[in-house]
């Protein structure tokens, strides 16, 4: 059985009449891996950009879809920012950045590639905490060169930034988060997934973004959460949510997690708890990964127990378990999903190496009147 590709699913317009901009993934050595989660992501999934090629020297000759076990995505890794332009029809509209480093920073020979694209007249993207309009060297080459740097994760102007204040609770209609029990898990793709399905299936859907991945491929409501001071994150993604009801009216917004409600270091899952007040969660959880992926020295918690906590800490119930199946083979997938069933007592499933329509069914499930309204409607 060949695994779903995203790719396939929301990236397979063509050259011809496509208007999204072009736009080469930078992702030296980390591309299929966590700290390349950003290059991952916009490969399998990406409404604004029209991705050429993935510069990793150590994969160079891949396919990119191939390489992530999905199914071939057409998008060629290639060794270099040379490479890339000489495989290129045209000049690329944008170079994006697409390592996400536990610092958020470049390396020496990361900030020699963006200079190198600035130089050739490539605007660039940028989902890291260092932003590169405040670089001095970055700003004052990109006004050489008439080039722009977009930096995904800079919030609005201080004075700018919503508290929240409850009107969160005028939003009349289902929302789902995506949590899970580790950073990197997989919770954006899960929902964008989840998104994309509940829509083929009628029942119409809005996805708001948390982080500078999905922001890129995107996601038209959101914030990047881990940028925003903590005073104000509450508000500004109460505020997102509130923009995508009142922009879209949908039956249903999904809200994509951040980091865990467990994780030591990030507090993210506590903001989308509070902001969005989700009726229910579909958590996602790697179950050969032992120990946390930035912190190989804590272990990970058991999906009970994140279910637990999720629920006290959320006035929530979790309806569904996403699987994560890395360093799984089908058939141990396959194991996981029975096993949890009977363990957990909710549905579980890969979402993307099984149908969607078994994300559809636990939401259906939850919120029967989700079913009656699409049977309703397509009568």
């Amino acid at each position: 059985m060949l695994p779903t590709s995203l790719h396939a699913i929301l990236n397979s317009a063509t050259h011809r009449g496509d208007a999204r901009q072009s736009a080469v993934v930078y992702c030296e050595g980390n591309f299929t891996r966590i700290d390349g989660k950003t290059a991952n992501g916009l490969v399998r999934s990406s409404e604004r950009y029209r991705i050429l090629s993935v510069i990793d020297s150590t994969m160079t000759g891949e396919d990119a879809g191939i390489a992530l076990g999905d199914a071939a995505a057409g998008i060629p890794i290639v060794a270099d920012l040379t490479a890339a332009l000489a495989a290129a029809d045209d000049l690329p509209d944008v170079l994006i950045f697409g390592l996400a480093p536990l610092s958020g920073l470049m390396s020496e020979s990361d900030r020699a590639v963006v200079l190198a694209a600035v130089a050739a007249g490539i605007d660039v993207v940028s989902g890291l905490h260092e932003f590169l309009a405040d670089d001095p060297e970055f700003s004052a080459a990109a006004l050489a060169t008439g080039v722009t740097l977009h930096d995904i994760r800079r919030p609005r102007p201080t004075k700018h930034l919503r508290m929240f204040d409850g009107a969160i609770n005028s939003v009349d209609c289902v929302r789902i988060a995506v949590l899970g029990t580790d950073g990197a898990i997989g919770k954006r793709t899960t929902s964008t997934l989840l998104t994309q399905a509940l829509n083929d299936a009628g029942i119409r859907t809005v996805m708001v973004g948390t982080g500078q991945t999905g922001l890129m491929q995107g996601a038209a409501y959101g914030v990047a959460l881990d940028a925003i001071p903590a005073q104000f994150g509450v508000g500004e993604l109460e505020g997102a949510v509130l923009a995508a009801y009142e922009g879209e009216r949908p039956d249903v917004i999904v809200i994509e997690g951040q980091g865990a409600l467990s994780h030591p270091a990030y507090l993210s899952s506590t903001v989308v708890l509070r902001a969005s007040r989700p009726q229910a969660v579909i958590m996602q959880h790697a179950p050969a990964r032992t120990m946390l992926s930035d912190y190989p020295e804590v272990r990970m918690p058991s999906p009970l127990s994140e279910i637990k906590l999720i629920e006290l800490f959320g006035k929530t119930k979790v309806i569904g378990l996403a699987i994560n199946h890395e360093d799984m083979t089908e058939a141990e997938v396959t194991a996981a999903i029975a096993r949890y069933d009977v363990e957990l007592g909710i549905p579980a499933t890969d979402a993307l190496w099984h149908d969607p329509s078994a994300l559809v069914a636990m939401v259906t499930a939850a919120f029967p009147a989700l079913q009656a309204h699409r049977q309703l409607e397509m009568a």
